[in-house]
């Protein structure tokens, strides 16, 4: 290797000495800060495919050879206008003296606003954090970052709302992916956060986005850098309870091909606990019923994103990528079940299960880029092409004992689960800008087929062998096919007032089989072929009172489809107990969504807010119900969670974020979320209608220390909620971290401290006519995480977030 170097260094010597005058300068920001690695380009006016470059160093400066002619010099840096010198004669050394770079003002409708912790970017139908500088998630995964970013919550299952609403639409890099699990948000629990170069909140989506998700959809934007050379980083990752970690980004860039690679490995612990409190009145068998649950989860991930996109021209380029996660993790779960009759202790049992829990995703993906004017960069072609597939194998051992009065044997069980699933995205999208006026139309096909295996084995006597159980044994398979079309218009009408209509029409295949593996037990038939067509309008107006001041109003009509496991009708087997049961009757909702927005900017504050109202039909609920059925070991009532269509809801808020940055060493974002819903609707007879209202808030501050030591804090906190059935007590919780730049800046070493208080925990209180429930759940108890980052080439950008580049592209592709 060390010859290959010396021999390369010879080679650049060689070649400089072949040029005859040097062109040098100097590159600055607007704030006359020295830019490094910003690239310059000179072009041949003979021969512009003979292109020379080079990128700054740490002072701004550059220097390139060439020989004497005519030549165009660009210079560029990301999130800056390209700065242009036309037909430049050089005949001689050349100092090109200090160039300034402005700010990009990319579109008409987009506010940049910039501070320490996160750049946001407001848009006629987005928001886009960056979340690259969050301490508070240095170490830590996809959804402790999407936790920090307002607007969006995470509860303590790993569950994400936008809104307080949990239909939400992931994407990554605009487009559905085996990154984001097919729907199953389980996988950003593993991902590493040190992946994400920003997070776009879409709460009014345009007609280019899916139709899928009624609160709305989060983009979840990937690091790639864009800078000429080679650069990266390393970060390395210890924390308690076990959270050790290795992330590795590499990218080398020429003015041909930008190859990157991106390398993930993580070795974590997560503790967790629950509590169930249950009473059945009445019951002649047990009244009350108290479970103490102890989790142990652990898991090894590795996972890479790599690819290569090579540059035709300078107006196309063909990108290929490849994402792998790999995972092994093993879950123990200890479960303490107290029973009691008549007030009076009956009998204890203790519960273990040993799942071990083998994960493959992968994915393929083409990406083909044709922009038709070089000096226009909106008007464009982009086709892409790819594939998904999930291969996942589960292994659950339970045993269970009778400990007290007396010890004795009460069952075995053994549970295989498998599931495969792959999947298909063909689209193009067109975008022709016209002046002031843009005009985009598009396609997307989005096929899917899973195969789910259930088997489960059962033994009900020490002495006696396991048995296959043929009534909870089965194979469903489902198959989910998307066809859309779109177009809209958008336009500018005077200084004030722009505005973007389109219409999205999508056609939904939903068709399920299930295969009992004894199918003379069953007379039911749960297989089901449905097709649903759809059109989908939206309007996003914007009018600008000032230039640091507007409005804006949104409209948008949503689907929200049913899952899988929402869909497929044999029960789980993580309790005996209580068990979740998916309901293949389950149809679409729709919903019809308003959303009203104000943005007004000052010297040191911004202040953004927003109203919303949606109406959704066919929603979808999950009730609690005793089954009339009993545990054939010891006769416990079992009670089910089934996913329901309710007929109506209605969910109407307000939001509130202020950013405020009084001095350069204390920056402070505040937002405040308020929500209220009413639903109405029946099942089995029972009514599920219910008004419940809730909010939360968030509090982040960044301070700089002596000695620029920063101190972040994140704090959260949720009101209280209630259903038809249930209630649940708020949620309090804060974040603390502190970094420091050491070795000239070129590395940064953080201490966090997610949850200090360990209060991040979820207390429900539910009434059913059987029976009266009250739990408490912590998914993840307190986690300390020390993180040591390292660049090369890849400095650390005090202005624009860590990470520098990404894609620039309004969709994301």
């Amino acid at each position: 290797m060390k010859y290959f170097i010396g021999l390369f260094l010879c080679l650049l010597v060689s070649i400089s000495y072949a040029q005859e005058y040097e062109i040098k300068g100097k590159v600055i920001d607007d704030q006359g800060i020295p830019l490094e690695m910003a690239s310059v380009k000179v072009i041949p006016t003979n021969n512009p495919e003979d292109v020379k470059g080079s990128v700054t160093d740490f002072d701004g400066n550059f220097s390139i050879k060439v020989d004497s002619g005519t030549y165009h010099i660009e210079v560029e840096f990301i999130s800056f206008e390209t700065k242009k010198i036309n037909n430049k004669s050089i005949n001689k050394d050349t100092n090109l003296g200090t160039i300034s770079l402005q700010f990009a003002q990319q579109e008409l409708d987009e506010v940049n606003v910039v501070y320490e912790t996160t750049q946001v970017d407001v848009r006629l139908d987005k928001k886009i954090y960056n979340v690259g500088k969050d301490l508070t998630t240095a170490g830590g995964t996809v959804s402790e970052a999407l936790a920090n970013v307002p607007s969006v919550t995470v509860d303590v299952d790993g569950a994400i709302s936008l809104r307080g609403n949990a239909n939400v639409r992931i994407l990554i890099n605009g487009k559905p992916s085996s990154v984001a699990g097919f729907g199953d948000q389980d996988v950003f629990q593993q991902l590493p956060a040190d992946a994400i170069e920003s997070v776009e909140v879409i709460t009014s989506p345009s007609a280019r986005y899916d139709a899928e998700g009624s609160g709305g959809i989060i983009n979840i934007i990937l690091k790639r850098e864009k800078t000429l050379g080679i650069n990266g980083s390393f970060r390395g990752t210890i924390g308690d309870p076990r959270n050790t970690g290795a992330y590795t980004n590499i990218n080398l860039r020429t003015d041909k091909f930008n190859i990157f690679n991106n390398l993930g490995y993580t070795d974590r612990k997560g503790p967790g606990n629950a509590f169930y409190d249950n009473q059945y009145p009445g019951n002649p068998n047990f009244d009350r019923i108290i479970e103490n649950r102890k989790y142990d989860r652990s898991g090894e991930n590795f996972n890479m994103n790599t690819g290569v996109e090579y540059f035709f021209d300078e107006t196309s380029s063909l990108t290929a990528s490849f994402f792998m996660r790999l995972g092994d993790d093993l879950d123990r779960t200890r479960n303490r079940t107290t029973r009691f009759l008549n007030q009076t202790e009956n009998s204890t049992t203790l519960r273990t299960e040993e799942e071990a829990e083998d994960d493959k995703r992968f994915q393929y993906a083409l990406n083909y880029e044709k922009r038709f004017d070089p000096d226009n960069r909106d008007h464009k072609l982009t086709a892409d092409f790819q594939y998904s597939n999930k291969d996942e194998t589960k292994d659950n051992r339970i045993f269970e004992d009778i400990i007290s009065p007396s010890t004795d044997f009460v069952a075995r069980q053994n549970v295989f689960e498998t599931e495969d699933e792959k999947s298909f995205l063909i689209q193009a999208d067109y975008v022709l800008p016209i002046g002031e006026t843009q005009f985009e139309a598009g396609f997307r096909g989005d096929y899917s087929d899973a195969k789910q295996g259930f088997l489960v084995n059962r033994k009900l006597a020490e002495d006696a062998p396991f048995t296959l159980n043929d009534s909870l044994s089965s194979t469903f398979n489902f198959q989910q096919n998307i066809t859309a079309v779109y177009s809209q218009y958008g336009d500018k009408l005077g200084d004030k007032f722009s505005f973007l209509l389109g219409l999205r029409f999508e056609q939904t295949q939903l068709k399920g089989e299930t295969i009992p593996v004894n199918e003379e037990n069953f007379d039911q038939n749960f297989n089901f072929d449905k097709t649903f067509n759809g059109l989908f309008p939206t309007v996003n107006l914007i009018y600008e009172i000032g230039e640091e001041e507007n409005i804006s109003l949104g409209y948008n009509r949503r689907i929200n489809r049913p899952r899988s496991w929402f869909l497929n009708p044999f029960p789980s087997q993580s309790s005996r107990t209580n068990i979740f049961q998916g309901n293949p009757d389950l149809d679409p909702a729709f919903a019809n969504a308003f959303d009203l927005g104000y943005l007004k900017q000052w010297e040191q504050i911004t202040l953004t807010g927003s109203v919303y109202y949606q109406r959704e039909t066919e929603s979808f609920e999950r009730v609690q119900r005793d089954t009339g059925r009993d545990t054939a070991e010891d006769g416990i009532d079992i009670i089910e969670n089934i996913p329901i269509n309710l007929s109506t809801e209605e969910r109407y808020g307000a939001e509130l974020g202020l950013l405020y940055n009084p001095a350069k060493w204390l920056r402070t974002n505040l937002s405040f979320n308020y929500f209220r819903f009413e639903s109405d609707g029946e099942f089995e007879g029972i009514e599920y209608g219910a008004t419940n209202e809730s909010y939360f808030g968030r509090f982040s501050a960044n301070v700089i220390l002596p000695w620029d030591i920063q101190w972040q804090t994140n704090a959260f906190y949720r009101g209280p909620r209630e259903n038809a059935q249930t209630k649940t007590d708020p949620i309090a919780s804060l974040d603390l971290a502190f970094s420091k730049d050491i070795l000239n800046e070129k590395a940064t070493i953080s201490l966090n401290v997610r949850d200090l208080f360990n209060s991040r925990v979820r207390d429900q209180f539910t009434v059913t006519p059987n029976f009266i429930s009250d739990s408490e759940f912590q998914w993840r108890e307190r986690q300390v995480t020390l993180t040591f980052v390292y660049r090369f080439n890849q400095p650390k950008d005090k202005r624009r977030g860590s990470g520098g580049g990404g894609y620039d592209d309004d969709d994301g592709y």
